[in-house]
């Protein structure tokens, strides 16, 4: 049994790998950086958060999401300070775990999460039409005949295999597959050397070479804090979806520190930052992949293709990685959100949408954090409403206003409209045994109605506040009674 397990584990890492070139290469390219540079970090990034990372079976790598943000500090000011930032953001990263800040993802709502899943996966899809294009044309006639036929018949092995065996992972079969039927065939076709050559040694480590002063950190800071917020995004957001996939819970804190330690490591040694990358963790979950095992083989996997295997890498056929991330781009959008769309409230359904919408036009630490300001005006918006009251006369006269509900910041317009202080008797008691106040708002608004009443000529009293609300209305004037 455990035998078994460490191969299928392993061949889904061998299969991760395949995945992860192109992608890095690409990444790479993107930030005017050498392929090396980026495959160097997918290895260091890959192997350090799958030995030591919170969340068995979650693949990080070089990611596109990071590179593209630190696009213009390689043109502006070169590799050296590019390294410094990766260093730098892995240092943020790790603080953010030791601090356990890794908890904040709670805070993320579901339809957030889904419009995170939807972009993504578009983006996914889209980036592969790159790989149609060459020099900025489309590929003409008979290349583009076996291109688009080679990756319909990667999909068609990827989707039809596990029917009849699931003893290997079927994007294995797939890629091995298309690559001996190309070579056998001479067919012509692009292959991964046609992007960037892989073949390079061992990665050595150096520290940044910058001057040590407040104008390097001036620089590097904004980047390095841009970075780790959009790695810590992704990885915690691909967190959960793993979690949610292979039903098992991670340790979100001791993910982030073990990502901080791999950036930090990548950035020592000439590498790309990183972060969670759901496509391959897609294809590592999909071909069975779910302990240390599978993530630890598909770095050291790179390691390997950059030593010692490129010639036999290099000739990969891109037609059929790029059938294999169509069908993961299909896997991950999470279709059952259209068909809820017309069933859950109308704020959550325009709240995937505009996410999803985001996530494609710009990026996902844009996208969440709109998504989650977004969220918190609705949620704000539909409890400021929820604040209502009972009034009661006893026989002396005095009325009782007993308020249920929130009082914050939102509500208060709502609270202060349920009282009369013009047509109320000289003594009214407010009664907040059922009314929480939540912010320094709250406590204002009670004391500012308190005003209202004493500028009517009445008298305001208040009960049943908790002592912390006590001290703060008496500083405010305000008549606090039992």
């Amino acid at each position: 049994m455990w035998s078994t397990n460490f191969t299928k584990n392993a061949l889904a890492g061998l299969t991760t790998s395949f995945a992860l070139v192109p992608e890095c290469i690409a990444f790479a390219l993107v930030a005017h950086l050498n392929p090396l540079v980026g495959l160097y970090g997918a290895f260091f990034i890959c192997t350090v958060t799958a030995v030591f990372g919170g969340r068995p079976g979650m693949i990080s790598g070089a990611a596109g999401s990071m590179a593209v943000v630190i696009v213009a500090l390689v043109a502006q000011h070169g590799l050296q300070y590019f390294l410094a930032t990766v260093v730098l953001s892995g240092v943020i990263m790790l603080l953010f775990g030791v601090l356990r800040l890794g908890k904040l993802v709670s805070m993320v709502p579901h339809p957030v999460m889904l419009g995170f899943v939807n972009g993504l996966a578009i983006v996914i899809a889209w980036s592969q039409l790159q790989h149609f294009r060459v020099d900025g044309s489309w590929l003409p006639g008979a290349a583009m005949w076996w291109m688009c036929g080679l990756v319909a018949l990667t999909m068609t092995v990827v989707y039809v295999l596990p029917r009849l065996t699931k003893a290997v992972p079927p994007a294995l079969v797939a890629i091995v597959g298309v690559g001996l039927l190309s070579e056998l065939l001479h067919l012509p076709v692009r292959t991964l050397g046609d992007m960037a050559t892989i073949a390079g040694g061992l990665p050595s480590f150096s520290v940044p070479q910058l001057p040590l002063t407040m104008e390097t950190l001036r620089i590097v800071l904004p980047y390095a804090l841009l970075m780790a917020v959009v790695g810590l995004l992704e990885t915690l957001l691909t967190f959960n979806l793993t979690d949610e996939i292979t039903e098992t819970r991670g340790l979100p804190d001791r993910e982030c520190v073990a990502l901080g330690a791999a950036n930090v490591a990548s950035g020592l040694f000439g590498g790309m930052g990183g972060c969670a990358m759901i496509g391959q963790t897609m294809i590592n979950l999909g071909s069975g992949g779910r302990t240390r095992v599978s993530g630890t083989v598909a770095g050291i996997m790179i390691l390997l293709f950059i030593l010692f295997l490129s010639p036999l890498i290099e000739r990969i056929p891109l037609a059929a990685l790029v059938g294999v991330m169509f069908v993961v781009a299909q896997q991950t959008f999470a279709w059952s959100s259209l068909q809820v769309l017309g069933k859950v409230p109308r704020h959550d359904a325009l709240l995937i949408v505009v996410v999803t919408c985001i996530t494609v036009a710009t990026d996902l630490a844009v996208a969440v954090l709109c998504g989650i300001v977004i969220a918190a005006l609705s949620f704000a918006w539909r409890h400021a409403r929820e604040v209502r009251t009972e009034t009661t006369v006893d026989a002396d006269g005095v009325k009782h206003y007993t308020p249920h509900g929130t009082l914050f910041f939102a509500s208060i317009a709502h609270f202060n409209d349920l009282f009369s202080p013009q047509d109320d008797p000289q003594t009214v008691i407010l009664d907040c045994r059922h009314l929480r106040l939540v912010d320094h708002s709250a406590v204002v608004a009670v004391a500012a109605l308190s005003e209202r009443y004493t500028r009517a000529g009445k008298r305001l009293q208040v009960q049943h506040l908790s002592t912390r609300c006590e001290l703060l209305l008496a500083r405010a004037g305000v008549s606090v009674t039992a």
